[in-house]
C-alpha cells in the first residue's frame, strides 16, 4: 500500500499541514523541520502529487457569514489559501437548510470544498458533495475529513469554575437545531453537572446570535439558575442585555459564560468568560487537508484541536 501524507507526517512526528507545506510552501519551514518531513517522504517512498501545488478554486460554505465566529474562519481560510495563490468563493446559508442544499450543489462544481458547521443531516451532505473533494469543520460525518473544535475540555471547564464559585443550579441556552456543536456541548455540560451534583436547566433552541440570547433571557430568569452558560458568545451578550432589561445585573445577580471567545468578549462590560475556541488553526488547517485531497490524496482524518476556559468578569459567586 502507498504512503500517504498522514504516514509521512507521523513519521516525522509533525502535524499534516507542516507535512503538506514541505512539499507546497517549503519556504515557510524551518529547515530542521523540512529535512525531517523530506527525509521521512524518502524513507516511505512517499511522492507528493504534483497537482498539489497547482492553482485551485474551491467552495466555502458557512451558516451565517454575519456572525463573528465564521467571519473569523473565513479570514484564516483565505489567508492559508493566499499562500498558494488559490481562490475561494463564499457560499453563505443563512440558517437555511434549504439555501444550504442549493449551495453543496453549486459548490461541488468547484475543484473543492469546505463546509463550515453545516446543519443537513450527514447522508444529505455526503449524497450531495458526490465525487467532490471536501472537509468539514466543526462537524463530524463518518468517513470525512473532519477538523472539530473540542466540545469536551473547555465546557468541561467551564462548569467546574461554576462549581468552585458556588453554584448549584445551572442553565445552558441552547443554539440552532441542527447545530452538532450545539448537541455534543449540552451533553458536555450536562455530563459536567452530573459529576459536580448540579442542577441543569436545557432552555429552549434559539438562533446563534444577539437576538437569540434576548429570546433566552426571559426563561433564564424564570428558570431560578445563578449560572448560563451560552451555545456562543453572542447568544451570552444578547442573553445579558435581556436579563439587564428584565432587572438581573451579571454577575451580581446571574453569572454568564459564552462559547468561542470573539473579540467583543473580552471587550464589552463585565467582560465575558468564555470558552476559547481555535478558530484561526481550524480554518487553516483545514485548507491544508483540502488541497491534499484535491492533489488526488485519499484524506479521511478526524483532527480536533482543543479549547480552554477563559475567565473574566461575566462569572462570580451567587448571591447569598
Amino acid at each position: 500500500m502507498a504512503a500517504t501524507l498522514t504516514d509521512v507526517a507521523r513519521r516525522a512526528g509533525v502535524s499534516i499541514a507542516t507535512a503538506s507545506r514541505a512539499f507546497g510552501e517549503p519556504e515557510r519551514l524551518a529547515d530542521g523541520t523540512l529535512e525531517r518531513v523530506l527525509q521521512a517522504a524518502t524513507d516511505l517512498g512517499y511522492s507528493a502529487p504534483q497537482s498539489a501545488v497547482a492553482t485551485r478554486t474551491f467552495g466555502v460554505v458557512v451558516p451565517d457569514v454575519a456572525n463573528p465566529v465564521y467571519a473569523t474562519l473565513l479570514k484564516a481560510i483565505q489567508g492559508q489559501a493566499w499562500h498558494g495563490r488559490h481562490r475561494i468563493v463564499l457560499f453563505d446559508a443563512d440558517e437555511d437548510l434549504r439555501r444550504e442544499r442549493e449551495q453543496i450543489e453549486q459548490a461541488r462544481k468547484l475543484d473543492g470544498m469546505l463546509l463550515c458547521s453545516p446543519r443537513l443531516p450527514d447522508a444529505d451532505v455526503l449524497a450531495l458533495v458526490g465525487d467532490t473533494p471536501y472537509v468539514v469543520v466543526n462537524r463530524q460525518i463518518d468517513g470525512a475529513a473532519c477538523v472539530l473544535m473540542d466540545t469536551e475540555h473547555g465546557p468541561s471547564q467551564a462548569i467546574e469554575h461554576l462549581a468552585a464559585l458556588g453554584h448549584t443550579h445551572i442553565a445552558y441556552a441552547a443554539g440552532p437545531r441542527g447545530s452538532w456543536a450545539d448537541v455534543r456541548r449540552a451533553d458536555t455540560i450536562a455530563r459536567a453537572c452530573e459529576r459536580h451534583d448540579i442542577r441543569l436547566t436545557p432552555l429552549s433552541h434559539h438562533a446563534a446570535s444577539i437576538q437569540g440570547g434576548r429570546a433566552a433571557a426571559a426563561p433564564a430568569a424564570a428558570s431560578g439558575a445563578t449560572a448560563v452558560v451560552a451555545y456562543n458568545d453572542l447568544v451570552a451578550l444578547g442573553l445579558e442585555a435581556g436579563l439587564l432589561e428584565l432587572g438581573r445585573r451579571c454577575p451580581a445577580d446571574i453569572s454568564i459564560v459564552g462559547i468561542d471567545d470573539i473579540d467583543l468578549a473580552s471587550t464589552v462590560t463585565p467582560a465575558l468568560t468564555t470558552v476559547r475556541m481555535p478558530i484561526e488553526r481550524s480554518g487553516a488547517l483545514a485548507v491544508d487537508l483540502l488541497l491534499q485531497a484535491m492533489a488526488g490524496g485519499v484524506i479521511s482524518d478526524v483532527v480536533t484541536l482543543g479549547s480552554q476556559l477563559i475567565v473574566r468578569a461575566s462569572t462570580a459567586a451567587p448571591r447569598a
